[in-house]
């Protein structure tokens, strides 16, 4: 049996830890009573969503032995804002996977298998959920100091 605390902190601001010592801190932006500091519980959803998703691509791939090198996910939720619970009815997964020769018919089936068979987070969101996915594949960046030039950093994209 897997087991978090939580405890209220102050405000709306929560933190929350697992039987391994793994943290996190929760928060609502301030026109809910919070201060921002931490992600909003709806947003781990779409944390646990990628990240579950994530881990089974990558075995999946590596079980093929296929030369993946990194792996992003790019989550996107719209709520549901017209009644309560404000839970998410769309979300949107961008895969960029980088790897050499990994061809795009074995991403597809190892997100395939992901959604349908191995994902516990994907398997427990109900039909009134939509989940949608892309994918791309790109080779990886010359080694060299340009690399680093070239490289998008986390914040690139404005989030």
């Amino acid at each position: 049996m897997d087991t978090v605390r939580v405890r209220w902190v102050q405000h709306r601001q929560m933190v929350g830890w697992d039987a391994g010592g793994h943290g996190v801190l929760m928060d609502s932006p301030s026109q809910y009573a919070g201060e921002g500091t931490g992600a909003r519980p709806i947003e781990l959803l779409l944390y646990a969503l990628a990240g579950c998703t994530a881990m089974d691509v990558v075995s999946v791939l590596e079980k093929k032995r296929l030369d993946v090198r990194g792996i992003e996910i790019v989550a996107s939720g719209v709520q549901r804002l017209d009644d309560f619970p404000h839970y998410y009815e769309t979300i949107d997964l961008e895969y960029v996977v980088t790897g050499v020769g990994v061809p795009d018919d074995a991403v597809a089936r190892a997100i395939q298998l992901s959604e349908e068979k191995y994902c516990a987070v994907k398997g427990m969101l109900g039909p009134q959920v939509s989940v949608t996915t892309r994918f791309r594949v790109t080779a990886p960046l010359p080694p060299g100091p340009a690399a680093a030039l070239l490289a998008p950093s986390p914040a690139a994209d404005g989030e």
